[in-house]
């Protein structure tokens, strides 16, 4: 696998550019490397295309309040804000592990006044006295064995890591405010299917009806036609339940609350969809671009680091040091060439004989390491899982569309015809309620997969981890 190798390279690399005591490189058995450098196994179709997935992948569909709707998203949804949090509180780490490279400076200040017993005291001697003391001292720890680097690399991996764990947040909000949107415009889509069906069997209650007052039609017919349009007509409450569903969890997603969310992103009634083949790439590029399977890299990554950083302790901690400081017994003797003292030398921490702790961190380390490995594995076969599913299942709601368009024409065709020979009375009623229930049936069916198809296409492009156009912060 192309895109595994280059981040095992990236591992061995880090272990060798430290110094001998650090990470050891763990070397997994990768899967067959036509699994990722090629299209997708389920993208032998003409729906899709192997062309790169483009960043703002929403904008594909071409409608303004999506794009507003997104763009709300991504600045105010409340999973974002936290994943910024998190973000930023990577980052104060590793401000904080790149301040160990820095000298320690501190400052000493006392005063003191004193008073010793008589007897104690010479003859002629003050009984009392002041002293005051200022020194400063600085060290500084030579990073011989790796600790300190170590610690800012693993510090630096670890904030990559939550930038692609804000990523995919953002990926996560993108295509559930996508879906809502969808879902919405697909249920007034079916909103609208369903009235003209009950507008449809009206015509035709009427018509039996008039039939039935003339004595060409019994009640029995009637009674069938009447019942099918009531059971039509009951379909349109919970289809506009789920419509505000989705309008209430549009306004969420977009950090509204329900009543504040505009009247236009209710407006479509058509269903969301791109009718060219969608973009989709192949599996190397899918690999680089996921943002789950760029965390697991880079916890990898820290994993290791910290492997050398734990083994640093196994060799001793040098730090440069020195001091100086006056003391008098007043502040304006305290500058005046009063004693001065200055101590300056090297400062050697040896953790010795008794090195057991050590030896478990390392262990623990390996052991950490050892998960993130595995965790990584999961991500990639995960990610070529998610997107080979997607891709099924979108090509499976756009062939089974396909079948029933061809249905809705058949059923159309023959309800045409048995109404013109119900009015000339070559045929009955039944034959006629049979027609209307089949175009009635089939046209709702239709409505149904044009909303699955949407939300088929979306989740397809949740599981190419699709990106977007701001720009995102980076490890530096």
């Amino acid at each position: 696998m192309a895109y595994r190798t280059f981040i095992l390279s990236a591992v061995s690399a880090l272990a060798l550019s430290g110094c001998a005591v650090g990470p050891d490189r763990v070397s997994p058995s990768p899967p067959s490397p036509s699994a990722t450098s090629g299209p997708f196994l389920s993208a032998q179709n003409d729906i899709v295309t192997a062309n790169p997935l483009p960043q703002d992948w929403w904008r594909l569909y071409e409608d303004p309040v999506l794009d507003g709707l997104v763009a709300d998203a991504l600045d105010a949804n409340t999973d974002i804000r936290q994943a910024v949090a998190r973000m930023d509180r990577a980052r104060a780490a590793l401000r904080g592990a790149r301040s160990d490279r820095l000298p320690t400076v501190g400052l000493t200040a006392s005063a003191a006044y004193s008073r010793t017993p008589e007897f104690e005291t010479p003859p002629g001697a003050d009984r009392t006295g002041t002293g005051i003391s200022l020194g400063a001292d600085v060290s500084y720890e030579v990073d011989l064995f790796g600790r300190v680097s170590g610690q800012i690399s693993a510090s630096r991996n670890d904030l990559a890591a939550a930038q692609a764990d804000a990523d995919a947040v953002r990926v996560m909000v993108v295509a559930d405010t996508t879906l809502a949107y969808a879902n919405a415009a697909s249920a007034a889509a079916r909103i609208d299917v369903a009235r003209s069906i009950v507008a449809l069997l009206d015509d035709s209650l009427r018509l039996t009806r008039r039939r039935h007052e003339v004595g060409m039609a019994d009640g029995l017919a009637v009674a069938r036609i009447q019942s099918l349009r009531d059971q039509r007509a009951a379909t349109i409450p919970e289809i506009e339940a789920q419509r505000s569903a989705a309008l209430f969890a549009l306004a969420t997603l977009t950090g509204r609350t329900p009543a504040e969310l505009p009247a236009i992103s209710g407006e479509r009634s058509i269903p969301l969809e791109i009718g060219a083949p969608l973009p989709v790439g192949d599996g190397t590029q899918l690999l680089a671009r996921r943002p789950d399977v760029r965390a697991a890299e880079q916890r990898l990554l820290a994993d290791t680091d910290r492997i050398g950083v734990a083994r640093a302790d196994l060799y001793p901690r040098i730090t440069l040091g020195g001091s100086v400081g006056s003391s008098a017994s007043s502040v304006s003797n305290l500058f005046s060439g009063g004693p001065l003292g200055f101590i300056l030398g090297p400062l050697i921490d040896w953790v010795f004989p008794n090195r057991e702790p050590v030896f478990a961190r390392i262990d623990a380390a390996k052991a950490d390491a050892r998960g993130s490995l595995a965790a990584f594995d999961g991500a990639i076969l995960n990610a070529l899982q998610e997107t080979e599913t997607a891709l099924s299942r979108y090509a499976g709601a756009i062939e089974r569309r396909r079948s029933l368009e061809q249905a809705m024409q058949a059923a159309t065709k023959a309800a045409r015809i048995t109404r013109a020979q119900n009015r000339e009375g070559v045929i009955d009623s039944l034959d006629l309620l049979d027609a209307e229930r089949t175009l009635a049936e089939t046209r709702a069916e239709l409505a149904d997969q044009d909303a699955l198809v949407s939300s088929r296409q979306i989740d397809l492009f949740r599981a190419l981890g699709g990106s977007w156009s701001a720009e995102r912060e980076t490890a530096s």
